[in-house]
């Protein structure tokens, strides 16, 4: 991905009009364009049953990801390669940025929505973790202070209840420090489960980039075709 970030907009700095059409231009474009039409490997061993019994007979369906995933990144660079960085045909325009679009939104899938849903996780254990010591200091508090307006406020109001308690280096002050770190989590669980939902739809963003850049591919490397290659003799 941080190959593809340098590449794509290499146009700021570097344009070659002429090396798509040329010999090492097409190589890089037919390298490209073999990736793309790879990938959907996984898709067709995903959703058909058949196809899926097929290729468990040579890789597992994750092994089959990781190779969409690297395939996917690869074929965009060298697809960018190809492009000689000349973006002034609406049909090349169309077909990098779909392509584009079905890598980032593959990444995100892959990387990003599972780097996010571990986060969460740990989390929402470290919250519980420190709920339950929580718990045990209040009971603690509780007991120390007997029953009456002290187990009232921490049952009802902590904050009250901790404005009556001690200094820094007592139990009470322990009770304040997580309840801190306990609101600084449930806001950043808050925060990720927006992000989450929010990245959730990043398939239908996909598939639908995926629905775009084929027929893109299939009429590019038509009209390359119609139009002649230089560099067939």
């Amino acid at each position: 991905m941080t190959v593809l970030a340098l590449v794509a907009p290499g146009f700021l700095l570097h344009e070659a009009p002429r090396f798509a059409g040329s010999l090492a231009g097409s190589v890089l474009g037919i390298a490209a364009a073999s990736l793309f039409l790879l990938l959907l490997a996984y898709s067709l061993a995903k959703r058909i049953g058949w196809i899926r019994a097929g290729v468990a007979r040579h890789a597992s369906l994750r092994a089959v990801l990781v190779f969409h995933v690297y395939a996917g990144v690869v074929g965009a660079v060298l697809g960018v390669l190809h492009s000689g960085h000349r973006y002034h045909s609406p049909l090349g325009i169309g077909l990098v940025l779909a392509m584009l679009a079905v890598v980032l939104t593959g990444f995100v899938g892959r990387y990003i929505l599972a780097q996010l849903g571990t986060d969460l996780r740990d989390q929402q254990v470290m919250l519980g973790v420190l709920r339950t010591r929580y718990d045990l200091l209040a009971a603690e508090a509780s007991r120390a202070r007997g029953e009456g307006v002290a187990t009232i406020l921490l049952q009802q109001n902590p904050g009250a209840l901790l404005a009556l308690m001690g200094g820094a280096g007592t139990p009470d002050a322990e009770l304040r420090r997580l309840l801190g770190g306990m609101a600084d989590l449930e806001h950043a669980i808050a925060r990720r489960e927006v992000l989450k939902r929010a990245l959730s739809r990043w398939t239908t963003v996909h598939v639908a980039a995926a629905l775009v850049m084929y027929p893109l591919l299939a009429l590019h490397i038509w009209t390359s075709v119609y139009f002649g290659l230089r560099w067939l003799p």
